[in-house]
């Protein structure tokens, strides 16, 4: 017998124990703690990233979901709103927001002189202190109950845009120093009626609620109205791809030959989803738009173009979750008489449904994530009042969509819109992680292990 020497430059025949590490083995061992010490270096940057990125949103968009906003008792004239004081929803309908001004006004100095608060403002600089959209908000509340002229009624009307920046620290008076919009006065004005409690910042739901708004009136711009953009384009994208992203499978992995046609169209489909989505947004375009001649801005033409976008991935995840079923299932229909047909939708199809509807929901939240392709078919800036009554109404009217609403919200000037944009990526962001743990929980629930 020879004795070997496990340790290169060892003499043969000299003894080794099995609990003595050879050089080698010490440098593969170094190497392997090295490889983990890496694996666990690079999971914690990314965690840290995401946690900066987390933080960075979450701090900047909380404050849109809290508004500024002022209480004032407010007399409804019938000599300003009803001349004839017939009550004739006509008559009423004639005096426009310029003659809401004045009553605003009026309570306004009314509500600084019955609290005793001294200002140098004229009744025009008082009443800045208030949206723009006061006035409409007035006349709205005066059309829908007509009945109550000649009344006080107190209401809660939005403070503007500096106001409501000036309480959550994003304006200071340092910062006004050329800015035509607000004044030092106003300030002192404002911190007076902060006391008295008649400012006062609180959850506003029409951000959730309500619809965008004008460059003038930032304060009062919601994402309601985009969030049912985006719900009639998923409905029209879960509509479309969802049976033809499943169809196509089922035939390409169950029933196509295997030859160079099938060869090239799986090419093609792997190629498709790699395809940047703004070039989907001008195939849109083209097709639906310039040729098909379907309403511009319209949600229908959205989900068309987001399902030609969706497509490719639904086919991919569906093809992978008909391929983890085992072909002993497969033979096993067969070896008792089930028909090509039956075997695939009577047992492969219901075991791979979780990998489908999981692959089904993660294309679908990455279709309510895009905004390229609906900035070219124009769902963006469009300024939409209120919300669809009818499905037909939703699909065929012009809409934004989050994404869309979000990137316009970013591009205006206002700080007071840059913060939407902050609020409107976390309601986005509510979404997808909804839609991706709704993936999660169906793949869990229905997955069988082989």
């Amino acid at each position: 017998m020879t004795d070997l020497s496990p340790n290169p430059g060892q003499p043969a025949g000299a003894q080794s124990s099995l609990l003595t590490l050879s050089q080698r083995t010490i440098k593969r061992n170094a190497a392997e703690t090295r490889f983990k010490t890496y694996g666990v270096a690079a999971i914690a940057v990314g965690l840290i990233m995401l946690l900066v990125l987390v933080t960075t949103i979450v701090s900047r968009g909380t404050g849109a979901f809290q508004q500024t906003f002022i209480t004032l008792n407010v007399e409804l004239l019938e000599s300003k709103l009803d001349k004839n004081g017939e009550r004739n929803p006509e008559d009423i309908k004639r005096v426009t927001t310029f003659g809401y001004a004045p009553l605003i006004k009026a309570a306004m100095q009314t509500t600084i002189s019955d609290l005793g608060i001294e200002t140098s403002l004229k009744s025009k600089e008082m009443a800045g202190l208030l949206s723009k959209n006061a006035v409409a908000q007035l006349r709205a509340f005066v059309l829908a109950n007509p009945e109550q002229i000649g009344e006080t009624i107190a209401f809660r009307f939005l403070a503007q845009s500096r106001v409501d920046g000036y309480l959550k620290g994003r304006v200071t008076r340092e910062s006004i120093a050329n800015d035509k919009n607000i004044s030092p006065a106003q300030l002192d004005l404002t911190d007076a009626l902060i006391a008295a409690g008649v400012i006062e910042k609180t959850f506003n739901l029409d951000f959730i609620l309500g619809s965008d708004a004008s460059d003038q009136r930032p304060e009062a711009a919601g994402m309601g109205v985009s969030m049912m953009g985006s719900l009639f384009m998923m409905l029209v994208v879960l509509a479309l791809a969802l049976p033809i992203g499943v169809a196509a499978s089922i035939y390409l992995e169950e029933f196509a030959p295997k030859n160079w046609i099938t060869d090239v169209i799986e090419v093609n489909i792997a190629n498709l989803a790699a395809v940047p989505s703004i070039v989907y947004g001008i195939l849109g375009l083209a097709v639906f738009i310039n040729y098909m001649h379907l309403p511009m801005s319209a949600p229908l033409v959205g989900g068309l173009v987001l399902t030609l976008m969706t497509l490719p991935t639904i086919i991919i995840s569906t093809r992978a979750a008909l391929k983890a079923v085992p072909p002993s299932i497969r033979d096993a229909a067969l070896g008792v008489g089930a028909s090509k047909m039956q075997s695939v939708f009577h047992h492969v199809l219901p075991l791979a449904a979780p990998g489908i509807l999981t692959g089904t929901i993660i294309g679908l939240a990455q279709a309510l994530g895009e905004t390229a392709p609906l900035l070219l078919i124009g769902m963006v800036g469009f300024i939409a009042s209120n919300a669809p009554g009818t499905i037909g109404e939703g699909l065929l009217s012009p809409n934004s969509a989050m994404p869309a609403q979000i990137y316009e919200w970013a591009k205006r000037a206002d700080p007071a819109f840059y913060e939407r944009a902050w609020g409107g990526i976390i309601i986005l962001l509510v979404f997808l992680v909804t839609m991706n743990t709704v993936a999660v929980i169906l793949r869990r629930r229905f997955e069988r292990r082989w």
